[in-house]
């Protein structure tokens, strides 16, 4: 059944607001290279610089701008950065999961992603945190995905996708792989550019500017959901911080004028869950 977004604008959260934003994080330190064998064996771990350098920089600019946001973090970083972690949780913010060490969840079998899933949760909780999120990296569900996450009490997930619902009990809440910015940035996201673009070379952060700003008018001239997608190790410039300011700043802009309702991605599944 489709969530409260099909339905008439000036309808989101307890304010019924005419649109919903969750702004939401993506990996922390070396997690996704663990994974990919890319990361160094002479290297120390617990020292990334999207933990060290970035994640201060993007935490302050929350705190300045009073905005909630939801970090999706891996579970092997409640041992690597446990201090990181409590430091998001004590400004306010959501922790949720991203797998255990950035797995290509789509291709994992029931087995195998209980596994996973338990293993974070376990991780999580000896910082006594408790995620009810989850967002599968590489944006994708497995097809045992929304019964596992159901089983291991979650309460929502965030893939890939277009359109906000209840699905088994469990709040599907999409972002869109066009919006986010490793889609703007990454040489290998040059196959999606071109299929959504016609041209694969990346883009500047003057460009995930405009077209975030845009995407946030649309959502409130359609009242639907839009989910903001960012990662720590991409607030690796000025520039592209500046733009990162530049697109909160104008969230912020809509929330001062009563437009939208901003709120961690675990309020927000609980206002869809109401309303199946």
């Amino acid at each position: 059944m489709s969530a409260r977004a099909a339905t008439q604008p000036s309808d989101w959260g307890p304010e019924r607001r005419r649109a919903a934003v969750a702004v939401t994080f993506d990996n922390l330190g070396e997690a996704s290279e663990l994974e990919r064998g890319n990361w160094p064996a002479d290297q120390p771990l617990g020292e990334h610089f999207s933990v060290t350098r970035a994640l201060p920089r993007v935490l302050e600019l929350l705190g300045e701008l009073r905005l909630p946001a939801t970090f999706f973090v891996e579970g092997v970083n409640a041992g690597l950065y446990r201090e990181a972690l409590l430091s998001i949780h004590a400004a306010g913010h959501e922790v949720a999961l991203h797998g255990w060490r950035h797995e290509p969840w789509a291709d994992l079998d029931r087995a195998g992603e209980r596994a996973l899933l338990e293993r974070g949760l376990a991780a999580l909780a000896e910082l006594e945190l408790r995620p009810v999120g989850f967002r599968p990296p590489g944006g994708e569900l497995a097809p045992s995905s929304l019964e596992s996450l159901g089983a291991c009490g979650f309460r929502y997930c965030s893939p890939a996708g277009e359109t906000a619902a209840a699905r088994d009990g469990v709040a599907v809440l999409p972002f869109r792989w066009a919006l986010i910015d490793a889609f703007h940035y990454l040489p290998h996201f040059a196959p999606r550019r071109q299929a959504a673009l016609g041209a694969p070379a990346p883009l500047s952060p003057s460009v995930l500017r405009t077209t975030l700003d845009q995407a946030l008018r649309d959502a409130v001239e359609s009242g639907t959901l839009l989910v903001l997608l960012f990662h720590p190790f991409l607030a690796d410039s000025d520039e592209r911080v500046r733009a990162l300011r530049a697109v909160l700043g104008a969230l912020r802009g809509f929330l001062d004028e009563g437009a939208v309702w901003c709120a961690p991605m675990r309020d927000i599944a609980a206002w869809v869950l109401e309303g199946q």
